[in-house]
């Protein structure tokens, strides 16, 4: 016989105390909700914050400071937005007649890069006062003028040694030698060389605008006329032997020179006009020309050309100093070369495909 349990009267009373401490809690909750949307109600509807404007400067103050002792030397006021860097030398100019605006270079800040004269004020100015840092780049002179000086040179030079005057060699020595075909035709293809790039500075490059220090127009011409004296008395001196294969060796040597500056020449055209859209933002494509199409070879064929001639040159005439003067040039055509073709994998990556920078599938 089973027994059942009674509850514990204190058990029922718990029960009934937690019911009814939820209920109140509810009720409170309630209260309390309706209260704080009454609140609301009565604020209103929420406004937005205003958003801040930054202040617009039409006019910008250029201070302009010593790059080595930091001292000011002039204030250059009213300068509008979109005025460009060139300018504020200007401006710089008339204040001090003696540093012309090639001879200024400006600097954000010290040791940093000079700033193109395209570049405008608005770009580089953080407030009202932009601080720029002066530096006196010394006596300039023109590209257009170093490319002539450089060019004008060698084919002087090298006329007056094949004219033989005195005092370079020998009158009776030259007098009782004959010279030899080559001589003749050596002198012939290092003229159309010069001339044909004096001719292309002048008519087809389009040399840039910019300027460039004295001491850099001293070394190119130091360099360019220094080697063709050195060639040039080689060459038409009167103890000056043909090459070993004799006719053979200078006539394929002389046609593949030909063909190298003339191929040299059509490149250089393409490079100096646009392409149809007026802009040179496409990579130079070769045309009906056979002599640009190169281009589908490598990035930068007036080198390739220019080394070819120079080759041919150095195996037509079989002297010290051309082979000497090649590799030199051929060094330093190939650090350009590469270094275009760097660019021209970042603007043009899909026309680079399996390029070389200067000599096909080597270079």
């Amino acid at each position: 016989m089973f027994i059942r349990p009674k509850s514990l009267p204190s058990e029922s009373k718990r029960e009934l105390f937690s019911q009814g401490a939820t209920r109140s809690m509810l009720k409170d909750n309630m209260r309390n909700f309706h209260s704080l949307s009454q609140l609301v109600l009565s604020a209103g509807p929420l406004k937005s914050t205003p958003a801040v404007k930054h202040a617009k400067t039409s006019h910008f103050e250029i201070e302009i400071l010593d790059a080595q002792t930091r001292k000011q030397i002039c204030i250059v006021d009213k300068v509008m937005q979109t005025s460009t860097i060139h300018d504020v030398k200007q401006k710089f100019h008339k204040e001090y007649p003696k540093w012309y605006p090639s001879r200024v270079g400006l600097q954000l800040e010290c040791g940093g890069p000079f700033l193109k004269d395209y570049i405008t004020i608005q770009s580089v100015a953080a407030s009202s006062i932009v601080t720029l840092y002066f530096t006196d780049l010394g006596q300039q002179v023109s590209w257009t003028t170093v490319f002539l000086a450089e060019y004008t040179g060698p084919l002087l030079i090298y006329l007056l040694f094949y004219l033989r005057i005195p005092y370079i060699y020998d009158m009776k020595e030259s007098s009782r030698r004959i010279r030899h075909s080559v001589v003749h035709l050596a002198c012939f293809c290092h003229c159309i060389h010069y001339i044909r790039y004096l001719l292309e500075t002048l008519f087809v490059h389009r040399v840039s605008a910019g300027h460039t220090p004295l001491k850099n127009l001293i070394k190119g011409c130091a360099f360019y006329w220094g080697f063709t004296s050195w060639i040039a008395y080689y060459i038409n001196h009167p103890r000056y032997t043909p090459p070993s294969f004799g006719n053979r060796q200078v006539t394929v040597s002389a046609i593949n020179f030909l063909i190298c500056e003339a191929g040299n020449h059509f490149i250089n055209v393409v490079l100096a006009h646009p392409n149809h859209t007026g802009t040179n933002a496409c990579f130079p494509s070769p045309n009906y020309n056979p002599f640009t199409w190169m281009f589908f070879l490598v990035s930068c064929p007036n080198y390739t050309y220019e080394i070819g001639s120079w080759i041919s040159f150095t195996v037509m005439t079989q002297t010290l100093p051309v082979g000497i003067f090649t590799l030199l040039m051929s060094i330093q055509m190939s650090l350009w070369a590469q270094k275009k073709h760097k660019i021209y994998l970042k603007k043009f990556n899909s026309y680079m495909h399996r390029k070389s920078a200067m000599i096909p599938f080597i270079l």
